[in-house]
């Protein structure tokens, strides 16, 4: 049997080591805890050292307006998980443009918006939610681009190169069997993303995993992932097809 990319992505969810304590809720939000900056610099997330620049920021506040509780925690957690995994990966942590990877791992779900106050325009009414997220996060990259708050980490511009892979790493996040051959950033953006699901792997460790979870629990991630597919069956079902776990 075939199964789709959502039926996949649900799949993966029975794989997922859940939390049992769901008195976990989610701690003081790192984006608004120190100023924008203009330099590359690191910063420390749930044991995690990460790029920090303003475009890092912008992203990751734009992904929390545009996504439930349960997804700004799955996509932290994808993003702290695809930057251990370059961690313990030479080539690619010498390879990867760390800026792209923590761009398109924070707003890989915008296809998921279901917040009624963001007055959204991502979500259309026939296209996958990958490919909604995708274009949703070229135009978010255009919009800073105009509004010149981009960011140069290790004097790189963003070129229409660079926002292309946000877009394949955003569109491709599903489809482990064409993302892990293709640039190393869609390659490590989908890895991070699978492993929030599968448990720790590439090197990364069950302590370093478990310390993400502490910091950004998955104790909700069964029920929203299930009520997610549920929606966008019903509400594109032409594009979408998915099981739900009782």
């Amino acid at each position: 049997m075939k199964l789709t990319h959502s039926a996949l992505l649900a799949l993966a969810t029975s794989l997922l080591p859940f939390s049992h304590a769901s008195h976990h809720h989610l701690r003081s939000d790192p984006v608004a805890e120190a100023p924008q900056i203009s330099m590359s610099v690191e910063r420390t997330i749930a044991g995690v050292s990460v790029l920090d620049t303003p475009i890092i920021r912008a992203a990751q506040a734009y992904a929390r307006d545009h996504g439930s509780p349960f997804v700004y925690k799955h996509i932290m957690r994808s993003w702290l998980f695809g930057a251990l995994i370059l961690k313990y990966n030479n080539t690619l942590s010498a390879t990867v443009d760390r800026e792209v990877h923590a761009v398109a791992a924070l707003l890989h779900d915008l296809g998921w918006d279901q917040n009624p106050t963001s007055n959204s325009h991502i979500v259309s009414p026939d296209r996958r939610f990958e490919v909604d997220g995708a274009i949703a996060a070229r135009d978010f990259l255009k919009a800073q681009l105009r509004n010149n708050l981009f960011s140069y980490a290790n004097g790189k511009k963003w070129t229409a190169q660079r926002i292309q892979l946000v877009w394949d790493s955003i569109a491709l996040h599903t489809q482990a069997s064409i993302a892990y051959y293709k640039e190393p950033e869609v390659e490590v953006v989908a890895k991070g993303i699978a492993m929030d699901f599968q448990g720790p792997g590439y090197g990364v460790t069950g302590e370093e995993y478990a310390r993400v979870l502490r910091e950004f629990p998955n104790d909700d991630m069964r029920k929203g992932v299930n009520e997610t597919i549920i929606w966008l069956c019903g509400t594109k079902p032409g594009s979408t097809f998915g099981e739900s776990f009782s």
